[in-house]
């Protein structure tokens, strides 16, 4: 096979001359080392590809995987049907009253007084509506009990209200009318009371012992006033939610 090679060589020389069989030689060269060339790069090519859609399927399967074993949001308002003796009255929102943020969470219910006597839950409700205008200060309450036991509520309860300073991020507030300065509720803004802050323990499966609590244990403040000054008027009530009586 040499031998032969060898003398189509020396043929090929004798043909067409030694300066352009050598020529001959250079350019098939560069013609082997371009087609290695494009070789190579066509395989470069393809590995990138193969790289490109195996990424692409890892994600596809990773973003498939989050979505099935995502963990489902816990409501903060559990489907609890609302009693029909509970009238919605919502404020319009603002940042004064009704700044429309997030209730994450509700691990107590903060009961109040309004501190002003003898009005009802109308006009403490449109008080805190006119701040919006007034911007005197900033206040609000999840719900109003009214002198007759009317139950108004101002805020939706996936929203926090303006009542219990630093607890005002997870829990509900109850507003409630009294008809002296001594703060003590009539019997129906009492009996309305204990039904609102039962259902509310029963919709957020709250302990109606120590799940409830005054303003006072918050920051203090002497309110809800009468049951502050009164610890046996206080204990009676938690005692009072949990005798299913009603």
């Amino acid at each position: 096979m040499e031998n032969l090679q060898q003398k189509q060589t020396a043929d090929m020389t004798e043909d067409i001359g030694e300066e352009e069989y050598l020529a001959y030689l250079q350019r098939r060269r560069k013609a082997r080392l371009m087609q290695s060339r494009r070789e190579n790069l066509s395989r470069r090519n393809c590995l990138q590809l193969r790289l490109l859609l195996l990424t692409s399927v890892v994600l596809l399967v990773c973003g498939l995987a989050a979505k099935l074993f995502r963990a489902r949001p816990v409501s903060v308002t559990p489907d609890v049907r609302k009693p029909e003796w509970i009238t919605e009255n919502f404020l319009t929102p603002n940042p004064y009253s009704r700044p429309q943020t997030a209730l994450h969470e509700v691990n107590a219910v903060v009961v109040h007084y309004v501190g002003n006597p003898g009005t009802t839950a109308g006009q403490n409700r449109d008080y805190f509506e006119s701040l919006s205008v007034t911007k005197e200060t900033s206040a609000s309450s999840h719900f109003v009990i009214g002198l007759e036991g009317e139950v108004i509520q101002c805020i939706p309860l996936d929203e926090i209200s303006y009542c219990s300073n630093q607890r005002n991020n997870d829990t509900v507030s109850i507003e409630c009318c009294h008809p002296d300065a001594g703060g003590r509720f009539t019997a129906q803004t009492y009996d309305s009371l204990v039904r609102l802050v039962r259902w509310l323990c029963d919709k957020y499966e709250l302990d109606c012992g120590s799940d409830v609590i005054r303003h006072y244990d918050v920051t203090g403040k002497e309110c809800p006033r009468y049951y502050v000054k009164n610890p046996d008027a206080w204990k009676q009530f938690l005692e009072d939610l949990k005798n299913p009586g009603e």
